[in-house]
């Protein structure tokens, strides 16, 4: 075996690994902790690696850089949950340690898995040991040892590094009490492995099937819904441009700035988002070929695709009857000003989404507990608000990551992530915005107010397990708290009843809750009238959320 590896093996053995955890993600989906119906570690994980793989997949003869740059970019516009984010991030350190070489060797790869931890390491404000993070500076640990030992054997020493790794996932129960609780190791940590295990079998010799079919994002309905909004509009600029920069190397802010302000002379929905050496371009013009030239001023160009909306627009009128264009016609929404302050929501729910759009926010992403968006679906939610100051509120700690890599990326509006963890913290959040107060005021007082909110969802249990000392089976209810399950049982209003108790600690004054859409009306108004009857100096609030997997959300303030 060669004691180097080039570009065209590298490809095989990242795409390899990508395959190898999509037929794993089942089985890591069920490593995590909590028994929910909703664990998707393994699904996150799949698919940011996925946005990565097609792009890889499609590129023809890449030398080390243009690989590089798929990895890195397909992989940070598909991140999608914590596991995803990190990983996003693991191969963005990784992909600029080895970027710059025709060729790489033991000691190259050693100072790129410690250039991918220290990235990784970055992007979470507080990292916790027994994790992904800690499977991946264990590798980087051993992969550092053998490269100042001196070993040379590519095939000796990915193969060490490989096993030191599975050492340190096994140790993650004993730094996390929860993982040894429920008798798993890390879900992260595993994934991590399953890619490392599959680039392994590749550059060892095994046959891998490498095809890599197209991923489906998590807001296919929405993006479908917003399609079909476009073709009913009136189309102000015909020919949706896109296209990728590879940027010269004397390209800078003022220069990004000015070319900004030249698309926006010529055009609309413009997203221009810098990525180290490239800048992806979206714009609607009536003339690409002014965007192509003044682009070209910048660097070489690739990735080009330009879509006549008038013509889909028109092919799209001639498949409606007449009454669909009646109706059409009739419900045309006007474009929305521009504005000082907008606000995106992360939501699931008829009930809910109605909530968030009463008080007025501006955009809605579909997502949450069953499917984590992605860091991409995030930049297409901020291109769709008009405003100059954008506020996030991702409802989902698992969420929070993906928004904030995000809001990093965006350099034409200011991007501000309320780190919601549920759906009534961004509720309290907008509920809180004052608009006479500057942003910084506001954001403060949201992410003070949202401290005061204490957030319960009942759900179902998919195995049997122990967690938080208690003992949970398969079908039980159980009642999830801030930090962790407060109850469990065979009733599901005992259940619930349980943990609203568990949640009342201090003065609280208002109960709010929100049932599901496999609950009924009759069933939520009754237990709404026991809690009433329980606190009788709470306000009690009922209202139908439409939530799929979670009976009831409730919250106490």
């Amino acid at each position: 075996m060669a004691n180097t590896i080039d570009a065209k093996m590298f490809a095989r053995m990242f795409l390899a690994g990508a395959k190898n955890l999509e037929a794993k993600k089942e089985w890591i989906n069920e490593l995590n902790v909590f028994p929910v119906p909703d664990g998707d570690t393994g699904t996150n994980m799949t698919l940011t690696i996925m946005s990565a793989a097609k792009e890889v997949s499609a590129l023809q003869n890449p030398d080390m850089a243009s690989l590089c740059k798929a990895i890195s970019s397909g992989s940070l516009r598909g991140a999608r949950g914590n596991s995803g984010v990190i990983l996003s991030q693991l191969f963005r350190g990784f992909t600029k340690g080895v970027r710059d070489y025709e060729e790489v060797n033991v000691e190259i790869i050693a100072d790129a898995f410690d250039k991918a931890v220290e990235t990784a390491y970055k992007a979470v404000m507080k990292p916790k040991e027994g994790t992904i993070l800690t499977v991946a500076k264990g590798g980087a640990k051993k992969a550092r040892e053998l490269a100042d030992k001196g070993e040379e054997d590519l095939g000796v020493f990915l193969g060490e590094v490989i096993k030191y790794a599975d050492e340190v996932l096994a140790k993650t129960p004993e730094m996390l009490p929860v993982l040894k609780q429920a008798g798993v190791v890390d879900s992260g940590g595993q994934g991590l492995m399953q890619v490392l295990k599959g680039a392994y079998d590749v550059y060892c010799g095994k046959e891998i099937d490498l095809t890599i079919t197209d991923v489906k994002p998590s807001s296919a309905g929405s993006v479908q819904m917003n399609m079909d909004a476009q073709a009913q509009a009136d189309i102000k600029f015909g020919y949706c441009t896109e296209f990728i920069i590879m940027l010269n190397r004397n390209f800078n802010i003022k220069q990004e700035m000015d070319f900004k302000a030249y698309l926006e002379s010529i055009g609309d929905s413009i997203v221009v988002v810098a990525d180290d050496d490239v800048v992806k371009v979206h714009v609607h013009t009536n003339d690409p070929g002014l965007a192509i030239q003044k682009a070209l001023k910048y660097g070489a160009l690739s990735n080009m695709k330009i879509d006549n909306m008038r013509l889909e627009h028109q092919e799209k009128l001639f498949k409606m009857s007449e009454k669909q264009k009646e109706e059409t016609k009739e419900a045309e929404p006007e474009a929305a000003p521009k504005k000082e302050v907008g606000f995106i929501a992360v939501s699931v729910g008829e009930g809910i989404n109605e909530i968030f759009e009463g008080l007025g926010v501006d955009h809605m992403i579909e997502g949450g507990q069953t499917m984590n968006p992605s860091t991409a679906d995030m930049l297409d939610a901020i291109e769709k608000v008009n405003a100059d100051t954008v506020f996030i509120l991702p409802n989902n700690k698992n969420i929070i990551l993906a928004a904030e890599q995000a809001a990093h990326m965006v350099e034409d509006k200011k991007i501000v992530v309320i780190p919601t963890k549920t759906v009534p913290q961004g509720i309290t959040a907008v509920i809180n915005y004052v608009p006479d107060l500057s942003v910084e005021e506001n954001t403060d007082t949201m992410i003070e107010e949202i401290k005061a909110v204490s957030t319960g969802q009942v759900t179902y249990a998919v195995r049997d397990t122990i967690i938080d000392d208690k003992e949970i089976r398969q079908g039980d209810y159980m009642g999830i708290g801030d930090s962790g399950i407060l109850s469990n049982g065979a009733d599901i209003s005992e259940v619930t009843l349980k943990m609203v108790e568990d949640m009342m600690s201090g003065d609280k004054e208002l109960i709010s809750i929100y049932y599901g859409a496999e609950v009924t009306g009759e069933a939520a108004e009754a237990l709404g009238g026991v809690i009433a009857e329980k606190y009788p100096k709470c306000d009690v609030e009922l209202q139908y959320g439409g939530q799929p997997i979670y009976y009831y959300i409730i919250s106490a303030e």
